[in-house]
């Protein structure tokens, strides 16, 4: 698991607040004021993972993040730090790229579990495993086989597919055109309504508090479940 955060905040209190838990678990960090320094030190420092504000003078955090995010030198995880709780402002956190998305004020247990949470699914994803084990629930992509516990548990192809996509990436949203890519291919017709009622019948099987959703975006696995 990789060691390296940035911070990206203009309040240097909570920039001093989050390295010195950060250190404390072992981290190496460097921190940025604004959007441009945030930039040259992702550039430089080349970090596994970056905490980002939103509202920042020079360039905002959804900018940053958009530009990193397409940027083919970056491979960092992006979690974004903020005071805005509305809706509208997470749901455009993930739709610029984000992986994570912590409201001020922190709590420090909660802020690094979430960060371990993004580092150990950034590693699950490097493992390219065709294997899944979150807590009581088991994936096989090799035998096609789901097991809830000690029960097995029989989907069909469509239904598996898509369990087994966002079981991959714990935490990850995935927009529903992503879905449509990834489970049923870019050159099959389906509607939305598909997705929604084969994610109704996964939760009829494995428990409606597995999966989430995310209310005009798409779905994520919950891996603190």
């Amino acid at each position: 698991m990789g060691n390296r955060i940035l911070i990206v905040d203009d309040d240097p209190d909570i920039t001093e607040f989050i390295q010195y838990n950060l250190h404390k678990e072992g981290f190496e960090t460097e921190i940025a004021s604004d959007g441009l320094d945030a930039l040259k030190k992702a550039d430089s420092f080349k970090p596994n993972l970056i905490l980002l504000d939103v509202m920042m003078p020079k360039m905002d955090g959804m900018e940053v993040c958009r530009i990193l995010k397409s940027s083919a030198g970056n491979n960092a995880s992006i979690v974004f730090l903020t005071a805005r709780d509305e809706e509208y402002s997470e749901l455009a956190g993930f739709e610029a790229g984000a992986d994570d998305y912590i409201s001020k004020p922190l709590k420090p247990r909660v802020l690094l579990s979430r960060i371990k949470a993004v580092l150990n699914r950034k590693k699950t994803d490097t493992d390219n495993s065709d294997a899944i084990h979150i807590k009581d629930l088991k994936i096989d992509r090799n035998s096609y086989t789901v097991m809830l516990g000690e029960k097995e548990l029989f989907l069909p192809k469509k239904e598996f597919d898509l369990l087994f996509l966002l079981a991959s990436k714990p935490g990850k949203l995935f927009n529903r055109e992503k879905i449509l890519s990834e489970v049923w291919g870019d050159d099959v017709l389906v509607v939305d309504r598909t997705i929604d009622v084969h994610i109704r019948k996964i939760r009829e099987k494995i428990g409606d508090e597995k999966i989430k959703t995310i209310k005009g975006v798409g779905y994520k696995f919950e891996d603190s479940i």
